[in-house]
């Protein structure tokens, strides 16, 4: 895609601080880390919902994603790696992998409770899609 800033950088026309690439993926350093260490992992085809790539690239980008984060954890001695998927900020497919302290203060994202008839109709909306 011309206008997406990741195509851009996995056509070298913008630099990054690669971790790692090979011919389906590519993964930096995060510009705006939530913690040091954070970087980015994305399929060089571009794709910009998760749910539209295909099993090769949805198994390949996850196996390395495995082994980046337990690069991190050695190399930061974190707790554990969050690992988190967007697409909507940039539009183009990237897991993040941030490291992360139990004692590091980062919040996640608020939280709803469920009552006990909306929890089911949420349960039944889901499974009556899977295919």
């Amino acid at each position: 895609m011309v206008n997406c800033i990741f195509c851009k950088i996995i056509k070298k026309e913008i630099s990054c601080e690669k971790i790692y690439e090979d011919e389906e993926f590519l993964s930096f350093v995060d510009i705006e880390p939530v913690a040091f260490g954070h970087i980015l992992v994305i399929p060089k085809k571009h794709i910009i919902w998760m749910q539209d790539a295909d099993d090769n690239t949805i198994s390949g980008i996850f196996k390395l994603s495995k082994k980046l984060m337990l690069a991190i954890k050695k190399a930061f001695n974190c707790d554990y790696v969050q690992l988190a998927i967007s697409g909507k900020d940039i539009p183009h497919f990237h897991i993040h992998l941030i490291p992360r302290y139990f004692n590091d203060g980062l919040s996640n994202w608020p939280t709803k409770k469920y009552n006990e008839i909306k929890i089911e109709e949420v349960t039944k909306k889901i499974i009556k899609e899977i295919i």
